[in-house]
């Protein structure tokens, strides 16, 4: 067996492989390339992705589209509609808007938000199961599939390392880690995965935790933000007001099985204070976690507090 990485430059970010296998470049090559396609087809900021054909057909027609693409989009509509869940897959329109994380970054006029406000609602994402058909129901509807497509993709990735016979692998993403089987470098198997500090720049942890075949996610609003007549705004929105969500959490971890668990629960909670984060997560089996606040306490969900 022998262990081999490779760092890729997609998706807005840096994605790190790693995998240990008798022919691990051949895996890694495979990996890459379908990196480069789902970029290409689930981008909602290049025009000619996949999921911008159905956004370029809100309110005129349904449009057929992949398996996958249309799996992403059944879940994030049902993660979208879920009772008190700060995740919208329809908030498309909302971060065109906003811009935050690109260089003509503004805020939008009051009158231009609450306009917004009535076309961001994700049960009018119609879905025929039949033919993988996906209708936005009013013009200028527009999905963006960023709160989850990350976790997919790792889970795709590892999943194809497992089924070609890998004894171990990392995918990182950019705040979303996967791996699987036994870290070859610590004599007791397990992946040390850091948990960024939100107050430093990246690569200073709170704290190292160990791992095996888990997913660690997480979300904070110190990766993209800007200033507007001196006031910081933040990348993660509440569809709810049209704005920044209202938070005291400053990063919020996901410990899962599966990286889309993972994405599926930062951004559902992202907008909760971080005392009821930390309690829904404890209600919540399949899911471990960390908060943050914007004042510099920690908190650790009742599983992780046991490590």
């Amino acid at each position: 067996m022998q262990i081999a990485t490779r760092t890729l430059h997609l998706m807005g970010t840096i994605i790190r492989l790693q995998v240990e296998d008798i022919h691990p470049e051949v895996l890694l090559d495979a990996a890459a390339a379908k990196l480069q396609d789902y970029e290409k087809r689930f981008s909602a900021n290049d025009d000619s992705s996949e999921l911008m054909q159905v956004n370029h057909q809100a309110g005129q027609r349904g449009v057929v589209v992949d398996t996958e693409l249309y799996e992403l989009i059944k879940i994030g509509k049902v993660q979208s509609v879920a009772p008190g869940s700060f995740l919208n897959i329809a908030i498309g329109p909302l971060i065109q808007e906003w811009r935050v994380g690109f260089a003509d970054a503004k805020m939008p006029t009051e009158k231009r938000i609450q306009a917004l406000l009535q076309i961001i609602d994700p049960h009018k994402i119609s879905l025929n199961d039949d033919n993988h058909e996906v209708f936005l129901q009013e013009a200028g509807m527009a999905i963006d599939l960023g709160g989850l497509a990350k976790g997919y993709f790792a889970d795709k990735i590892i999943a194809d390392f497992k089924t070609a016979g890998a004894k171990s692998g990392l995918i990182d993403l950019g705040g979303n880690v996967l791996t699987f089987g036994p870290a070859a470098n610590h004599e007791d198997g397990q992946w040390r995965i850091g948990i960024q500090n939100p107050f430093l720049p990246r690569g200073n942890f709170v704290t190292i935790l160990p791992t095996q075949n888990q997913s660690i996610v997480t979300s904070g609003i110190y990766e993209r933000k800007f200033k507007w007549h001196g006031r910081t705004y933040h990348h993660i929105f509440d569809s709810r007001t049209g704005y920044p969500s209202a938070t005291d959490l400053a990063s919020l971890t996901i410990v899962s099985e599966k990286s889309l668990t993972g994405e599926i629960w930062t951004t559902r909670l992202f907008g909760q204070n971080a005392r009821e984060a930390i309690q829904i997560i404890n209600q919540t089996p399949e899911i471990e976690g960390i908060a943050i606040t914007d004042d510099g306490r920690i908190a650790f969900s009742a599983g992780i507090k046991q490590q």
